[in-house]
């Protein structure tokens, strides 16, 4: 299985096409010296605002992309909706990688703008140019771009010791592996959300709401992709849902079997989940000729460890490992801080250079660090049984799948189809926990309004006052 068919390509900073970076709207350096209309909220974010300009800026970036295409797009007041909630769930991620201390540096910016360019057949000039037509100074592309690789980066430390892959579940994949290996299935899906602790009534609702979606569909009044853009609750809606080609391992167990019998553009659902109700779409399939030969990932590789043993326990070594990045952030050469300060005296001679190694080498929390980098990137310290490690990906390369390469392929997909799910889930438990107030173009709250407390009624003892100024009580 080629690279290009694996679910590894969307988390890549260097697969990231403009039009997905163009959706972002950071906040515009303001010229001072003409007056500046007032800025009105257009959301509370626990304690962050997205302004009013911000959302408009994004909404703009959405109508642009669609340019000719405008009647795909949903109303209005459910596109400033939709738009609304990215911001929302990209402020609340930038919040999360703050208080863990992940940042980006000016290196990590600069490859990674050198990277959007080449992934768009440009240079650098070309791609400032390219965005100042589509309205978008290259300021605020570049601090749209910084906040892509921090989120990016926060995804990489929620792995650490998160995802864990059996060798029961590889074992199983395995029994299948050559047929799973050779099939590849183009997905989209709609998602009718419901909240967390949903009452029945509302479970009812978004029932029926996305049985109603998909008569739409199979009566043929609405595509798929507009469906999903109008309607959907997902976050790439305004892709059409799509979520790309995947293998039989990446897809999740609730319905990969159903797609294996299903036919292309055929829609399969509602499915019920906990986040709503889905509607899955095989928008095609494809299957790799016999004998052409599959094909695994493999990576070059340098580390950096820092063990916790009897001497250094766990709060030291971390605390080792953050100066260590510290330095490496600040410029440091890599290869120098691994032989001067690396724990692996195997590597340390060679300057913490692994050589190529395939994704599940060194554990499955190690080759998630590795398959989320992009070529030339470092990774934050993140722990393995050994100690705390520091990993830089030199580069990228494919090669024949033997029995072990294949063993190594099916379980780095079991573990990003793992991570996927997992991080889909925190996204939605990090939003249900946060303090989101939405407000109105006239900066009104939209949250319903809480319900008044009764006023505490004091019972009062009537009296009757007789002329002699005695009291007598009824």
């Amino acid at each position: 299985m080629t690279s290009s068919h694996r679910l590894c390509a969307p988390y890549s900073l260097l697969a990231i096409v403009l039009p997905v970076l163009l959706f972002t709207s950071g906040a515009q350096a303001q010229d001072y010296a003409t007056p500046q209309p007032v800025d009105r909220i257009a959301a509370v974010v626990n304690e962050d605002v997205i302004l009013r300009s911000e959302l408009e800026r994004a909404i703009a970036n959405i109508r642009t992309q669609y340019a000719g295409r405008e009647n795909q797009l949903p109303p209005a007041d459910v596109l400033q909706r939709q738009v609304l909630e990215r911001l929302i769930l990209m402020r609340l991620q930038l919040a999360r990688a703050t208080d863990a201390g992940i940042t980006a540096s000016d290196e990590d910016l600069e490859r990674a703008v050198q990277g959007v360019a080449q992934q768009n057949n440009m240079n650098v000039d070309q791609l400032r140019e390219r965005i100042g037509k589509d309205g978008m100074s290259f300021a605020d592309f570049r601090n749209n771009l910084r906040d892509e690789i921090i989120t990016q980066k926060l995804r990489q430390s929620f792995a650490q010791g998160r995802i864990n892959v059996s060798e029961g579940e590889v074992d199983a994949a395995m029994a299948n592996a050559s047929a799973a290996a050779s099939q590849q299935f183009h997905l989209a899906h709609i998602l009718i959300g419901t909240p967390e602790a949903a009452t029945p009534e509302q479970i009812a609702t978004a029932q029926k709401k996305v049985e109603g979606v998909k008569n739409l569909v199979e009566k043929g009044e609405m595509t798929f992709a507009a469906a999903a853009v109008r309607y959907s609750d997902s976050p790439n809606a305004l892709e059409g849902g799509d979520l790309g080609w995947r293998g039989l391992n990446e897809i999740p167990p609730a319905f990969a079997s159903a797609i294996t019998q299903m036919k292309d553009g055929q829609v399969i659902g509602p499915i019920r989940g906990p986040s709503g109700f889905q509607l899955v779409q095989l928008v095609g399939s494809r299957t790799q000729a016999a004998g052409s030969g599959e094909k695994v990932t493999q990576y070059s590789a340098r580390q950096i460890l820092v063990k916790v043993d009897d001497k250094t326990d766990d709060a030291a070594a971390k605390a080792k490992a953050d100066t260590l990045a510290a330095r490496l952030t600040g410029g440091a050469e890599f290869a120098k801080v691994a032989a001067e300060s690396s724990d692996d005296a195997t590597t340390r001679r060679r300057g913490g250079d692994l050589g190529w190694v395939g994704a599940d080498t060194y554990g499955t929390a190690f080759g998630m660090q590795l398959a989320s980098l992009s070529d030339g990137q470092t990774s934050a310290p993140f722990k393995t049984d050994a100690g705390w490690v520091i990993v830089q990906r030199i580069g990228t390369r494919e090669i024949a799948a033997g029995d072990e390469n294949l063993r190594a392929q099916v379980r780095e997909t079991i573990g990003r189809r793992k991570l996927e799910e997992e991080w889909n889930r925190w996204l939605r438990e990090m939003r249900g926990e946060a303090y989101v107030d939405t407000r109105d173009e006239q900066g009104k709250s939209t949250r319903p309004a809480l319900p008044e407390t009764p006023k505490e009624q004091h019972k009062v003892t009537p009296v009757d006052v007789h002329p002699e100024g005695t009291r007598r009580e009824f």
